[in-house]
């Protein structure tokens, strides 16, 4: 963990997927404590339903069993969906689209209800929530 990093972070979708491929040095680049979303485990329990490709369900499965056996995940729950709400009108504000990445803005205000910062592979998803949310590129 870099030195003055957060020591606690919810990891996006992204994070999940890279850390199944392997991401560097994953110890470097997240914090001490990681959580995540209910809705990160739930892209995963679709993914292994989305593609007809035999070997990369496989894939997706092992992911998905190797995620549910480490996090136990936050709920999106009353203060989540509060949250969500605030993100929704950021996102509005900036002239971007919030139903084009409802997934990505439910995570992020997982993220913003448990006051954590969000680390993802995909800062520019949510670059307009800066001033809303701290977002940690990894």
């Amino acid at each position: 963990m870099a030195e003055g990093a957060p020591t606690r972070g919810l990891l996006d979708t992204s994070v999940l997927v890279e850390l199944g491929q392997g991401i560097d040095d994953p110890a470097a680049l997240l914090p001490e404590r990681t959580d995540i979303s209910a809705i990160a485990l739930a892209e995963l329990s679709a993914g292994p339903l989305l593609t007809d490709d035999p070997d990369e369900r496989g894939r997706r499965l092992q992911l998905l069993q190797r995620v549910q056996a480490t996090f136990d995940p936050l709920p999106f729950d009353d203060r989540c969906a509060a949250a969500y709400a605030r993100v929704v009108a950021t996102t509005r504000e900036s002239g971007r689209s919030h139903r084009s990445r409802v997934a990505d803005l439910l995570i992020a205000a997982t993220a913003l209800a448990h006051q954590l910062p969000l680390y993802t592979r995909n800062p520019d998803d949510v670059a307009h929530l800066a001033g809303t949310l701290d977002v940690v590129a990894v």
